[in-house]
């Protein structure tokens, strides 16, 4: 595990609450186009919990597995190889996307495609680095998100493909993202 992994770990009490929290706010971002809804600082704070318990959760996810798991997807879904690549692509774009929100006056957020990303840019290739990829995109994220002020939060911008998209939307998805894709591992894996 890369130095510095355990940082931000949160314990077994409050994997629950997370893993809660993870459901509930799936369920109403994926009815929303725009999340347009506030988050209150002790919701906040669970989501930056979540946030950066995202890197374990993928790699307790991965913990063991074998090249024949790797390539194994769960019933016509991305395989672990592909959600391992596709972490990487995403924290990237993520961390992009967060620093344009905090530096740029009028930000406008990119979209991509994921899909193709995925299918095209994954083939047989290693894991590790994406994985640490991933571990120091988010890392440096979390940074940002611990200095963040009340103003910091209210930020909003324009993404190409869903319109307004503000600090708080990006911390909504972001959080649940790697818990989600450590699940769809899991299944993969026939450990869920």
């Amino acid at each position: 595990m890369p130095s510095g992994a355990g940082s931000g770990l949160v314990d077994l009490a409050t994997e629950s609450s997370l893993s809660i929290l993870a459901g509930s706010v799936a369920a109403r971002t994926s009815t929303l186009r725009h999340y347009d809804f506030g988050v209150d600082a002790n919701e906040r704070a669970l989501l930056i919990r979540q946030y950066r318990d995202g890197y374990r959760a993928v790699m307790a996810a991965l913990e063991g597995i074998t090249d024949e798991e790797l390539d194994r997807s769960d019933g016509g879904g991305w395989t672990p190889r592909q959600i391992a690549h596709h972490l990487a692509d995403s924290e990237m774009m993520s961390a992009i996307r967060i620093r344009r929100l905090l530096a740029e006056p009028k930000p406008v957020l990119y979209g991509y495609d994921e899909k193709g990303f995925a299918e095209r840019l994954t083939r047989d290739r290693p894991i590790a680095p994406s994985l640490e990829a991933m571990h120091w995109a988010r890392e440096t994220c979390a940074q940002l998100l611990d200095r963040m002020g009340e103003e910091e939060w209210r930020i909003v911008g324009t993404h190409t493909e869903s319109g307004r998209y503000g600090t708080e939307d990006w911390l909504r998805i972001y959080a649940a993202h790697c818990h989600d894709h450590a699940a769809q591992i899991s299944r993969a894996r026939g450990k869920s």
